[in-house]
């Protein structure tokens, strides 16, 4: 499956946001509309429990017959191969043309906490598909969550697509290197709408806070030579600038241009709300955003 195949499911521009804010919503299938009518091109969704992805994307998927859906990403440690083969057909079967699996090891700190053995991520990945392909071709596309050159070489070679997250431009023109031509490229940035620097500067500080304490994270950011000094103390302005972007809908959208001058054929971008205690979708951010990135 060519990426411009992929790419008709995603579109070019997608919003994506975790499970447990899309499920504590009251109702997701709207949501699912309003971001479809705001222009956005597909619904990203991530950390989703083995009793729930598939539910929520089957209302994400109802909520809108244009809108494509993902999950960013189905952790392939705790959801049964056959299992995911056979929801992930009758998604195909009652939207077609419109799911697309994204696929990941989750992280060795993770795997400890749910007391999952870590298996090495390329051969865990690989045995995965591997049982996949044996259960049958849904006709649905496979996209990796790619950082390391292990696994960018196994969403060329095994995938139809890398959807790389927390990470830069520079990230997704190394990617495309090489991923080579043809193969789906679907980077993630996280945005703040936000002009004032101390305010966009703690939220990010926040959010990153989680990631900087994750070793596959920290490894990326040092291969795009990120220091020590840039990963202490919350993270250097360097570090926070290039791994999040803040500012207006201007700035926003030229940093996800940035991501398709690099070589993507899908930006994904994820709201993180200024306001302090704020739980739910970010629906005034997104209706601010729709517009100034629908023609990118």
């Amino acid at each position: 499956m060519h990426a411009q195949q992929v790419t008709a499911r995603l579109g070019r521009i997608g919003v994506w946001e975790r499970y447990g804010t899309y499920a504590a919503d009251p109702d997701p299938a709207a949501a699912a509309a309003e971001l479809a009518e705001l222009g956005f091109t597909a619904a990203w969704f991530g950390g989703a429990p083995a009793d729930g992805l598939f539910g929520l994307a089957e209302q994400l998927l109802a909520g809108s017959d244009r809108l494509g859906v993902a999950s960013g990403i189905l952790n392939v440690r705790v959801f049964p191969a056959a299992e995911t083969a056979a929801r992930v057909a009758a998604l195909e079967r009652a939207h077609p043309g419109r799911f697309v699996l994204g696929l990941g090891v989750s992280h060795v700190e993770f795997a400890e906490r749910l007391g999952v053995e870590y298996t090495p991520p390329p051969a865990t990945m690989t045995t995965y598909l591997d049982a996949l392909d044996a259960a049958g071709d849904s006709g649905v596309p496979r996209v990796l969550a790619a950082l390391g050159p292990r696994m960018v070489r196994l969403a060329r070679d095994r995938a139809h697509g890398a959807h790389p997250y927390f990470t830069t431009p520079a990230h997704t023109r190394e990617a495309r290197a090489a991923l080579g031509e043809g193969v789906l490229l679907a980077p993630h940035q996280k945005v703040v709408l936000s002009g004032d620097p101390d305010v966009a500067r703690a939220v990010i500080r926040k959010e990153a806070a989680l990631y900087l304490g994750l070793d596959n994270y920290v490894r990326n950011l040092r291969r795009l030579g990120f220091t020590d000094a840039d990963l202490a103390d919350g993270g250097s302005d360097r570090l926070i600038d290039t791994l999040v972007v803040w500012g207006d809908e201007e700035a926003i959208a030229a940093r996800v241009r940035e991501h398709f001058d690099a070589g993507a054929d899908h930006v994904s971008i994820q709201v993180l709300p200024t306001e302090p205690g704020h739980t739910g979708l970010p629906h005034a951010e997104w209706a601010r955003l729709g517009p100034a990135l629908r023609d990118l």
